[in-house]
């Protein structure tokens, strides 16, 4: 099934120069969504991943089903705030300014195996910020999986250490 027909790009959006790749129609149409799903599963089943790690609310439309199909656990990363309890909180620098996630002190433990999954891999900053909290936590990134790539961004040399996977890949 080629996913490129089932995104839509939209340009100058949300900005001039911008191609915004919409993945809304992937997500409604229900064989198409299984069929991602299902693919990125097949290329993570034999990493021994005990747990997905989802940055942010659009990560979750990927990583959600994803750690269902191979049938481990999902936790959630969320911007300051969002979450009640004790949390671990990861600050990070942006190129114009800073930002943060959170995750529950007890969601991810020393030596687990996490897979981090995002619906899209850009510049790479919030995969690899994801991931660099993941292993402040003590627990190993085992792969980082993606639904889009824009390849003219570098996300892939930000996690070259780390075996990166993307289903469908646009220049930008």
């Amino acid at each position: 099934m080629d996913l490129k027909q089932k995104i839509r790009v939209i340009p100058d959006y949300p900005r001039e120069g911008i191609s915004y790749k919409d993945i809304t129609p992937l997500l409604r149409d229900g064989k198409a969504f299984r069929y991602a799903v299902q693919s990125l599963a097949a290329e993570c089943k034999n990493k021994g991943a005990e747990l997905v790690v989802c940055p942010k609310a659009r990560g979750l439309m990927i990583g959600a089903p994803l750690a269902c199909i191979l049938g481990i656990g999902l936790v959630l990363l969320r911007k300051p705030g969002q979450l009640p309890g004790e949390v671990f909180t990861w600050h990070y620098d942006l190129e114009f300014g800073s930002d943060a996630l959170e995750v529950h002190r007890d969601a991810i433990r020393p030596g687990q195996k996490v897979l981090v999954a995002d619906e899209l891999l850009a510049t790479g900053g919030t995969a690899f910020n994801a991931i660099r909290l993941v292993e402040e936590l003590g627990a190993e990134v085992v792969g980082a999986v993606f639904l889009i790539e824009l390849t003219g961004l570098g996300g892939r040399v930000k996690l070259r250490n780390y075996d990166t996977i993307s289903l469908v890949q646009y220049n930008y």
